[in-house]
């Protein structure tokens, strides 16, 4: 290769490298904004009315997403009270309730609500998931290995139940 080449193939890969960061910024902010699209929106229609189970399950989702953890509690609460999510349906609800409690390092709470979710649903490989990270965080070995142990009974190539089950076998 020759010395004048160089710098071309510098500015090349430096434009790529600037094409890739722009996709990658431009696919965040279109993720931001559909987030913020969709909070607006749904708050703004329960805010005027009583909603459904399945849009304050939908709004606790996004303020999830937004790391809004303390008002997807409450929405997520309210999803589970209302009268039209029941049965197995709701097991997404309450493993979303979970994750927001063990986001906020409430681990009492948030085991509560996946063993919840697994009571409505016992295949709930993410649920399962859960539960054993929430095991871990509380230094309980035994209880997160045989959650992760079921995840990989029901779904043996379950890659983070693999990854965990062989990170507490290691230690």
């Amino acid at each position: 290769m020759s010395s004048e080449s160089l710098p071309l193939l510098y500015v090349a890969v430096l434009f790529g490298l600037l094409v890739v960061a722009a996709v990658v910024i431009f696919q965040q902010v279109f993720k931001t904004r559909r987030l913020d699209s969709s909070l607006n929106r749904l708050q703004s229609k329960l805010n005027k009315e009583k909603g459904t189970g399945l849009e304050y399950y939908e709004l606790g989702s996004v303020q999830l997403d937004k790391r809004l953890y303390s008002q997807a509690i409450v929405n997520l609460q309210k999803a589970i009270k209302a009268k039209d999510i029941e049965g197995p349906t709701l097991a997404p609800v309450y493993n979303a309730l979970g994750y927001a409690y063990f986001a906020q390092e409430k681990f009492d709470q948030a085991m509560k609500n996946y063993k919840e979710a697994l009571k409505l649903l016992p295949d709930y490989v993410t649920a399962l998931n859960n539960l054993g990270h929430t095991y871990e965080r509380k230094q309980i070995a035994n209880k997160a290995l045989e959650c992760y142990d079921e995840a990989l009974r029901l779904e043996p190539g379950n890659a983070t139940a693999k990854r965990r089950s062989e990170a507490l076998k290691n230690v």
